[in-house]
């Protein structure tokens, strides 16, 4: 799935760890932005995932891979614009 954004990609888990629940992966480039800027994105989208992941099937592992841009809207337009747009995406996934 994609969206302007954000690319998300889930995986089936095949090994005995699926009572953890599911797992989030991030890739944030270069060209998102400074380190602080990847780091500080990665907190977020880590902290939104935990509040929205009890509606995805947790058997699954999910990488979500941000794109230039992001940062900066996230910025200028907030927290909430920004768990909208995750939690847009990841309702597609978990459709």
């Amino acid at each position: 799935m994609s969206t302007r954004f954000l690319v998300l990609y889930w995986f089936a888990r095949n090994d005995e760890a699926i009572d953890e629940g599911a797992r989030l992966g991030l890739a944030v480039p270069k060209a998102v932005g400074t380190a602080v800027v990847r780091n500080r994105m990665k907190r977020k989208l880590r902290e939104i995932f935990r509040v929205c992941s009890a509606e995805l099937p947790q058997e699954n592992d999910y990488v979500l891979v941000v794109r230039p841009g992001l940062a900066e809207a996230a910025e200028s337009r907030g927290h909430e614009w920004l768990t909208e747009r995750v939690e847009e995406i990841l309702g597609k996934a978990a459709a």
